[in-house]
This record gives C-alpha cells, structure tokens and sequence, in this order.
C-alpha cells in the first residue's frame, strides 16, 4: 500500500508511532524515505554471511516487518545458527512473523514482542540495529550498546544504520535539503514532508557520526566504521576482538 498517512492536514499532529496504519504502509515508506535502503538490507545479509558463527544467535533489533531477518537466513551456512528478531510494537511483530512463515528455511527464527533495553543477548555473532537506536532514549543507549558488547562472542559484528546530523550546520542543512529533494523525487508533498516531521521530531533524536564512533569506542569496541552512507543515512560496523577474553 501507498504511504499518504500524511497527505491530508491532520491540524494538530500526533507523535510518530508504528502503529497499524504505519505498519500497512512500511515497505513503500521506508523505501520512499531512506536512500539507499535496499543496499543496506541486502548488505546486512552478506555481513551475516561472513560473521556468524556455529551454534550462535543472529538479533535483529527493532526488527519492523523482518528485512534484515529475511536477509541475514538467506546467508546463514554455519549449523545450530537461531535468528531473534525483537520489536516493541505488537501491530509490527504481528505482520512480521507472517512475512517470516511465509518463506521456508531450515534457519530457526523467534520474533518476540518486547523492549530491547530488557532482552538479554547472549551467544550471538551477529546484532542488527537497523534504524533502531534512534529512537531509543539517549540516556539509554551507551547502555544497550554495553549490552550488546558483552553478549557478542569474540569476533562478532554489530551493524547499525542511523541517521545523522552534522555539527557544522551549513553542512547539516546542505545534506538535509539533498535528503528532501530524495523525497519530493518519490513523491512526497510539502504538507507531507512538513507534517511527517512534526510528527517524528519528538520521538527520534539523530546523532552525528563522531558521537556514534566515539559511543561505539566506550561500549567496548576497538574497531567499527561508517561502511555505507547515501546523503544523512548511514550504515557503522563494529567488530569485536577475537582476542577478547
């Protein structure tokens, strides 16, 4: 279904939340707003191919509809590999274990209903924050990011795409206008643009890159790196030490 959960002046505008109406319209949403999201999704799935590890658990974090699941089984080689895929919206959890049952692997998948600040990650290779911090509070993400470091095995990945926004605010305007036209190109209305910003401005805090890398360096990681970027879109992987103890 089309996005035009915007196209109309809603007058006064709600917070942005994944419910029913979101979730009817997600795939040609995120299509239609994230540049480049293709290329992360099915990069996410060659990354799993390369990290995973026998007998360990894949997360995907705030897994919407399930793409980068899907993705991360279709290169899963290794036995004894479980994806748990985790989202705190139940309208989201609901269509996604419809999208999951409806391709056939061998590769086991949970989707749970629940906050990722509360689930425990344990034994994993691979984790996937896929747009997914942003939305978490700041005062909780170094945390989560902790979490998700102790849980990896040694020589596991976190992938993580964010958006971004620019100390230098010529810059920050400059690429946000590129992002804009991006959507205008796909569509979008001005009362739409206008409109899906109020309401999304509360609920979603962007971070710039530094402030990533430098998070990323306290959780615990030694090596991780913007690996894909498309205009104020981005993709970090950070890798754990095999020497980790």
């Amino acid at each position: 279904m089309r996005d035009n959960i915007y196209a109309q002046d809603q007058g006064q505008i709600k917070d942005f939340t994944f419910d029913n109406s979101v979730v009817e319209v997600f795939p040609d949403m995120i299509q239609r707003s994230v540049p480049g999201y293709a290329t992360i999704i099915s990069t996410i799935g060659q990354l799993a191919g390369q990290f995973h590890q026998p007998d360990s658990n894949l997360y995907d974090l705030g897994c919407s509809l399930g793409a980068a699941t899907l993705s991360m089984r279709k290169h899963i080689k290794q036995p004894g590999c479980k994806i748990i895929g985790v989202d705190n919206s139940k309208a989201m959890v609901e269509k996604c274990r419809l999208h999951v049952q409806a391709y056939k692997s061998s590769i086991p998948v949970s989707i749970e209903l629940g906050d990722i600040n509360d689930i425990e990650i344990k034994s994993a290779s691979v984790v996937v924050m896929n747009f997914t911090l942003q939305f978490i509070s700041p005062e909780q993400r170094l945390a989560l990011l902790q979490k998700i470091y102790a849980g990896l095995n040694p020589g596991g990945i976190l992938i993580l795409s964010e958006k971004l926004r620019w100390e230098d605010k010529q810059v920050d305007e400059v690429i946000n206008e590129l992002h804009l036209d991006f959507k205008r190109a796909n569509g979008y209305s001005e009362l739409e643009i206008s409109q899906k910003r109020s309401a999304i401005e509360n609920v979603m805090k962007i971070d710039s890159e530094q402030t990533h890398l430098n998070r990323l360096t306290e959780a615990g990681f030694n090596s991780s790196s913007i690996w894909y970027q498309c205009f104020n879109f981005a993709s970090f992987v950070a890798i754990k030490s095999k020497d980790t103890k």
